[in-house]
């Protein structure tokens, strides 16, 4: 059973039922809905179909509603673009009309990026493509002169090198599509361009209004979010490594080492993490992956990533079945590593909470014992959460009888949801009903050992307070 899970971007490549069916048999955990692109009514449908999909098959995907947050734009020229040379002076002009560009100027998005950046500032358009150094600032007008040209069009991207621009995360719009989404009952809401544990709790203290216990993804795409890592991992219930913006921001030589030390720290802090952007963009348009993209996957498998992550290569690519496919095959070739079942996470910590104590024993005691799998009864998913960032081949199957927390650990590396209503059935009964619903499902099998964690209140959040070691016996389910 593939560990590591995989999302995928729903765009017009992939938005039809039809294909939605083929990537969710072939592997797709939840789907991203990318809010910078599209209206409220295509996500709406979207969703509608995710689910009816899911129904049919009779499987949850879980799903991401990613918001726009403030990408900051240059805005349009008369003639649709201009051709830049090195040494040419540029203007970029804060005041300007929306579509008059021209080959002196242009404006952009974000009226106050005048104040936030002083001469000998490097300006990234287009995702780096082309380079402008800030030589001086005249009221609302920053003039530039051109590094690197190139032809430069309509509505692309600018980032400062080095970070610093002041935009909140949270725009106006972000805040309608966050509640459109969070009504249409999406599973996580990813936040763009934090950069600190504030702009997470001010898009909580939204969830809470809204009356919503919809989680939150923290997009690491600004170098200030890097130099407040801890502190967003600890407000967040999982990250995101956007390495795109990042990658502008920091230089993409500086990615790998950043990409590395952020799944460490979020796995520490008993964090989900997903690795994102540009994992198999070669499969955009043909069928086969680069040999560095296949190892670009690999090895944020063996650093230990929850999730990696597919954008326009299912969005809009050509062949997104297919590349989900190959994503799956490279996830579980690289997970038969010994190296990556084996671990010591927090095995010199305290425990504060009875339920994350029970968790880690379970773990601790499941890779010495050789158990064939574990069983955690489940409200919200916490426990399987503490269980999973333990390095292990061992399947971790959350029964659990909420939807909703079914779709949400989807996302949890080496966690598998199992529908099962535990306040149907009598207390003495419950282990003999999973041990059954294993055997049947072909899980394991007779003679095999299974870890089962539960509380002893059923139904209760937060109860998982034991732990029972079961020997699997056919003729009488238990031993």
């Amino acid at each position: 059973m593939r560990r590591t899970k995989i999302i995928a971007t729903l765009g017009p490549a992939s938005c039809k039922p039809i294909t939605l069916e083929k990537l969710v048999r072939e592997g797709v955990d939840l789907f991203r809905l990318n809010y910078s692109h599209q209206d409220h009514a295509s996500h709406e449908q979207a969703i509608k179909d995710v689910r009816d999909t899911c129904k049919k098959l009779g499987v949850e995907t879980g799903i991401i509603a990613d918001l726009q947050g403030p990408k900051i734009r240059l805005e349009r020229f008369r003639k649709g673009s201009i051709v830049l040379k090195e040494d040419d002076p540029f203007i970029i002009d804060t005041a300007l009309a929306p579509s008059a560009g021209n080959q002196k100027r242009v404006g952009v998005t974000y009226k106050k990026l005048a104040k936030d950046v002083r001469k000998g500032n490097v300006l990234l358009i287009d995702d780096g493509r082309i380079e402008l150094v800030v030589e001086k600032i005249i009221d609302q007008e920053i003039h530039c002169r051109t590094v690197v040209g190139g032809r430069l069009s309509n509505n692309k991207g600018i980032n400062l090198l080095g970070g610093g621009l002041s935009a909140k995360a949270l725009t106006d719009k972000d805040k309608l599509d966050l509640e459109h989404a969070v009504k249409n009952g999406v599973d996580y809401i990813a936040v763009s361009f934090v950069r600190s544990a504030r702009d997470i709790k001010s898009t909580r203290s939204l969830l809470r209004k809204l009356k919503a216990r919809t989680r939150i993804i923290a997009k690491f795409e600004r170098i200030e979010a890097i130099h407040n890592a801890e502190e967003i991992i600890d407000v967040s219930d999982a990250i995101m490594i956007a390495r795109g913006d990042m990658g502008v921001e920091i230089g993409d030589a500086g990615l790998p080492p950043v990409q590395k030390r952020l799944i460490s720290l979020a796995r520490e802090m008993d964090t989900a993490v997903i690795t994102a952007t540009q994992m198999m963009e070669s499969m955009i348009g043909s069928q086969t992956p680069l040999r560095a993209e296949v190892f670009d996957v690999a090895n944020a498998v063996l650093d230990g990533t929850d999730a990696v992550m597919l954008s326009g290569e299912t969005s809009v690519g050509r062949y997104p079945v297919k590349v989900v496919k190959t994503m799956a095959t490279i996830c579980a070739e690289t997970e038969k590593q010994r190296s990556i079942r084996t671990s010591d996470h927090r095995i010199n910590t305290r425990f504060e909470k009875i339920d994350e104590a029970v968790a880690m024993a379970t773990m601790y005691a499941a890779n010495h014992i050789g158990a064939s799998a574990i069983v955690s009864l489940t409200e919200t998913g916490s426990t399987c959460l503490w269980m999973s960032r333990i390095s292990s081949g061992i399947p971790i199957f959350a029964f659990t009888r909420h939807q909703s927390t079914m779709r949400r650990i989807k996302l949890y590396r080496g966690v598998y949801p199992v529908f099962f209503d535990v306040t149907t059935i009598k207390t003495t009964e419950v282990n003999r009903k999973i041990i059954e619903d294993l055997v049947n499902s072909g899980h394991v099998d007779n003679g095999d050992t299974v870890i089962i964690t539960r509380g002893d209140l059923s139904g209760r959040r937060g109860g998982t307070n034991n732990m029972k070691i079961v020997k699997v016996d056919t003729n009488s389910n238990l031993k």
